[in-house]
Parts: C-alpha cells; sequence; structure tokens
C-alpha cells in the first residue's frame, strides 16, 4: 500500500507510530493535470477542476487524533481480516475476538486518510466523515458484549451517498447551495442506525444526482470535486451519479455504501467499478429524506463488492415508510434468500446484439453456458420508444425538488425552487456551475401540463414492459441478461429491479459488469441468479493501486 503525501510538490514519508501525527499542509497544483486531460478522447472527461474550489472542513478534521492509535502495524494485522472479505467473514472475525469493530473502523479511516489525503491518490470519493464514528464503534463493541444477537450489519461502517439525509451531517447533493442543509436522517439512514450499521460518512456523487450540467463529467459536484476511478484514475470515467459510492466500494473504504438511481445512477458505477449494485424496484426502500429527482423513479439500493453483503444491506434499509406513497411493506428474507440459491432450472435471455458487439459480455455468456446455464439469445424488441423520458424528468424535479426544500431540507436552506438555485449558482458560476446548469435551464424551459405528464408516464411505462416482456413471459425467462447500464432507462421506466455483478475487464483494463433485470419485487431471485453467477465467474479484482 502507498503511504505518503505530496506536499508542496515533494513526497515526504508519514511516520507510521504511536506518536501524535502532524498533518502536513497541502499545497497542490492542477494546472498541468488539467491540461493533459484535454487531450482526453471522451469529452465528457476533459476535465475543467479536479478539487472542490469552494471552503469546506478537512475530511478528517475531526478525527486525526483518532488514529494516533492505529500504526501501520495494527493495520497491516487487521488487513487479512477485512480487505475484500464479506460482512459474515468479518463478523466471525469479531466474534472470535480476533477483531473490533473499533479497529475495523480505524482501518477505514486509515485507508481513507492515506489515499484521499495525498493527491496524486484522492479518488475525491469523500465529503464528509462522521465525527464520532470511532465513539460509536466503541459503544458497538460493549453492546456486542452484552447482547451478541445482531443484525448482520451491526457495527459495519457504511458510507452514504450524499443526497441521503444523515444528521448531523450536511446533505448537500453535492451542491454549493445545500452546504448547510442539516437535514436529518433519511428513513434508511434510521433503519440502518436501528439495526446497529455505522454510519462513515457520506460519499461525493453526480451534483443533483447528474440533473444538473448537460453533456459534463459524471462523478463532478462543486462541493466534492471530480470523482476519479481506482481502476484508471483519471483514464476511465467514475459512473454516475452514484460515483463516490461506487469508488468507495471499490477501493475499499468502507464495508458498503448506499448509492440512488433514477436511471443507471446505480448500475453505471457499480458497473465500472467492478462491483455489485442493486437497483430495487420502487417502493421496496424509501426514498423519504433523500434529495430528488423524480418521485416516479428514484430509488436508493445497496452497493457492495461481493452479493452476499448486497443482500444484508437492502435487508438492513428495508421497511415500509407511510411518508413515501409508493413505500411498501416486505415479508422477504433477504439475509436467507442465499441459503436456497439454484438456478439449474432456470433460463436466461441475452441480447444478440450486445453478444455480437461485446467481447466481455460474449465471453460470459459462453463462460454461463459452458457451466451449464440455460441461457438464449433474442433480438431488441423494435419500436419501442423512450419518448418523453426527460420531460418524465423535468416536470418531477420541478415539483418535487421544491417540495422537499420545503418540507425536509434543514432551516438553513432558504432557495425554495429550481429557478432560486440557478440564480445563486450565476452568483459564482465558476465555481459553483463551471459546466452550466443545462438541465436546469431545460427545467425551467419545460412547460409541460401535468394532463399530458401523466399521459406521458403511462406510455413510458407501458413501453418500458413491453420492452421486457416479450422475453420474459412468451420466451419463458426468469431474467434477461444485459450489462452495464446500457438498459436502464428501460428498465426504470417500467420500474423493474437490476442487479449488476462484475463480469471482467476489457483489454484497457475497464471493468464491465453483468446486469440482470426481472420483474418488479423479485429482489430475491435476481440476488439468487447473481449468487450463483457469482461463484461461477469469481471475476472481481480489486483495484491494483488501491490494494
Amino acid at each position: 500500500m502507498k503511504r505518503f503525501l505530496l506536499v508542496l510538490g515533494v513526497l515526504t514519508t508519514i511516520a507510521a507510530c504511536k506518536e501524535k501525527k502532524e498533518v502536513p499542509v497541502i499545497v497542490y497544483d492542477e494546472t498541468a493535470e488539467i491540461l493533459k486531460q484535454q487531450d482526453h478522447e471522451n469529452p465528457r472527461m476533459r476535465y475543467k477542476l479536479l478539487s472542490s474550489k469552494l471552503d469546506s472542513e478537512p475530511i478528517f478534521d475531526e478525527l486525526e487524533s483518532e488514529l494516533d492509535d492505529f500504526s501501520i502495524t495494527d493495520y497491516d494485522r487487521v488487513y487479512p481480516m477485512v480487505f475484500e472479505k464479506t460482512i459474515p467473514e468479518i463478523q466471525t472475525a469479531i466474534e472470535t475476538g480476533k477483531l473490533t469493530y473499533k479497529e475495523l473502523t480505524l482501518f477505514y479511516l486509515y485507508r481513507i486518510h492515506e489515499y484521499e489525503l495525498d493527491p496524486s491518490t484522492s479518488l475525491h470519493a469523500i465529503i464528509k466523515l462522521n465525527g464520532n464514528v470511532v465513539k460509536e464503534a466503541e459503544e458497538r463493541d460493549e453492546q456486542r458484549l452484552k447482547n451478541p444477537n445482531h443484525h448482520p450489519i451491526f457495527g459495519m461502517p457504511v458510507l452514504l451517498k450524499d443526497n441521503i439525509g444523515t444528521d448531523g451531517m450536511m446533505t448537500t447533493a453535492g451542491a454549493g447551495v445545500l452546504r448547510h442543509n442539516n437535514a436529518g436522517d433519511a428513513f434508511i439512514t434510521e433503519r440502518l442506525k436501528e439495526n446497529g450499521a455505522l454510519i462513515l460518512g457520506k460519499l461525493n456523487l453526480s451534483e443533483w444526482a447528474y440533473y444538473f450540467c448537460d453533456g459534463c463529467p459524471v462523478g463532478y459536484s462543486a462541493v466534492g470535486g471530480q470523482t476519479l476511478n481506482p481502476y484508471g484514475r483519471k483514464i476511465f470515467e467514475s459512473g454516475g451519479s452514484s460515483s463516490g459510492s461506487g469508488v468507495a466500494t471499490a477501493a475499499n473504504y468502507a464495508v458498503a455504501t448506499v448509492g440512488s438511481e433514477t436511471s443507471g445512477s446505480i448500475l453505471m458505477p457499480s458497473s465500472i467499478n467492478s462491483i455489485v449494485g442493486l437497483k430495487p424496484t420502487i417502493g421496496l426502500l424509501s426514498r423519504t429524506g433523500i434529495v430528488p429527482i423524480s418521485s416516479t423513479l428514484d430509488t436508493p439500493g445497496p452497493m457492495t463488492r461481493n452479493v452476499t453483503d448486497n443482500a444484508i444491506l437492502l435487508d438492513a434499509m428495508k421497511g415500509e415508510d407511510l411518508n413515501d406513497a409508493a413505500s411498501v411493506a416486505t415479508s422477504v428474507d433477504f439475509l436467507n434468500v442465499l441459503n436456497s440459491a439454484d438456478i439449474s432450472e432456470k433460463k436466461f435471455g441475452y441480447f444478440n446484439n450486445l453478444y455480437e458487439s461485446d467481447s466481455v459480455y460474449a465471453a460470459t455468456i459462453d463462460e454461463l453456458k459452458e457451466a451449464g446455464v440455460r441461457v438464449s439469445g433474442f433480438d431488441v424488441p423494435s419500436n419501442v420508444s423512450l419518448k418523453g423520458f426527460l420531460t418524465l424528468l423535468n416536470m418531477d424535479m420541478k415539483y418535487d425538488l421544491p417540495e422537499y426544500l420545503e418540507t425536509e431540507a434543514g432551516k438553513d436552506v432558504t432557495v425554495r425552487s429550481v429557478a432560486d438555485i440557478i440564480a445563486y449558482n450565476n452568483q459564482d458560476s465558476l465555481n459553483l456551475a463551471p459546466y452550466g446548469q443545462g438541465r436546469f435551464d431545460a427545467i425551467i424551459a419545460d412547460t409541460t401540463k401535468l394532463v399530458e405528464l401523466e399521459v406521458i408516464k403511462r406510455q413510458l411505462k407501458e413501453n418500458g414492459k413491453r420492452f421486457f416482456d416479450v422475453e420474459l413471459d412468451s420466451l419463458g425467462f426468469d431474467a434477461v441478461l444485459s450489462m452495464n447500464n446500457y438498459h436502464a432507462a428501460q428498465a426504470a421506466v417500467a420500474q423493474y429491479p437490476a442487479i449488476t455483478l462484475p463480469m471482467g475487464y476489457d483489454v484497457n483494463g475497464q471493468p464491465h459488469g453483468l446486469t440482470l433485470i426481472a420483474k418488479p419485487f423479485e429482489e430475491a431471485s435476481l440476488l439468487q441468479y447473481a449468487y450463483v453467477v457469482e461463484q461461477l465467474l469469481q471475476a472481481r479484482k480489486p483495484p491494483v493501486d488501491y490494494k
């Protein structure tokens, strides 16, 4: 592991000892890096900046002293019990007295400190850390001894996308105007805490969940800067909008993370960061307390390094929320669904066009065939239109965001509309909106009437279902096999769940995900399918530079 900070352009070794660390002042000029980036073949990766230009507290401001008693020796002892391990494996180490929740938490803080405070390795994944998390971990250690029967998420450090409300930490959605948004806990944050999870901190994201600037880099926010992919820093996109969630999970900055998706915002960063991401059916997880784009399509979801942890995190967040009109109660025990995972009698459909055009996808389908999995190819349905998709997002955000600002935002947030936010950003557009506000401008310009919107929503849902249902129904597929976020929009409007898991890497080393899509509330089946496929492929490899 790399253990140094770039200070004034000089590499200075960090003393790994029990003595109090002196935190050096880091001065770093990004000019040369930004200039070099303008030659990137992907226009969205021709960055204008890397670090946020807004004044903010250092992420370790409240936690620096907590690492005084956690040395490199401690880190190396804990490493084999934690790095790339599943939640059950970590819990076993704790139950047998080899590890404590405090040491587990310090392990992740140490990694974040080493990588994120070094400008040459920083992924700009973290916006804020919980200053009380070490104390809370100590409390979990005491509670475990008194009552060892807890949910598997108990004592596990989890990072949340920074559009998810968290008491004591601002919820910014990456936007400068929400830097002081003390909004309190979202419903799913409450559920995590009730089950004993440790909220380690908040993660960077594409600002306003990538419904702000038009054609701009994914993973950029005014508050967090430009999130970078650990598999190819400034080479591959980080994915959006849950960029920090994908990156932090891939780099082993926490046991697990939580993202959110409207269309592809979990599936994309999970796929290209070689992790497992589940976009649930709308209503399975509450949206209350999450900064919205669309009450029609938004949902949070678990992002983990393996399917086992994904099921555990999903279970820890579930619960009916009477304040969310779409919320439903579920009796599904996601903790135990993997015990009966069996796909021997299942049948899956794959896209012929992807098989013919993508070598990683084709190799994966061939590997599944050789393993005896029943898979059949099909052609992409024709005449399935997604016309009106952007109108749906425009109009939902036009009404849903003001409702959030009025009813759930902290008292120090004074803006009340998209127009207010545009005006605020125009006061300092260089730092608050360097890539413009194209999508916000489109929201203001959209004059679609509500009665027209309802027609659009209905047609989109029908078309999304038709895209999948011919194969799922007439051909008898239990799920269709896509890749990355290629069919995220169709799954979004159909309100069908999807899970992506690592399936390999292309010739350049960029990760790709195999994405399974099924009918509403079939998450238990999707997790079972993904679990068996995960065991067959064993495709995930941690990023080399972040081991």
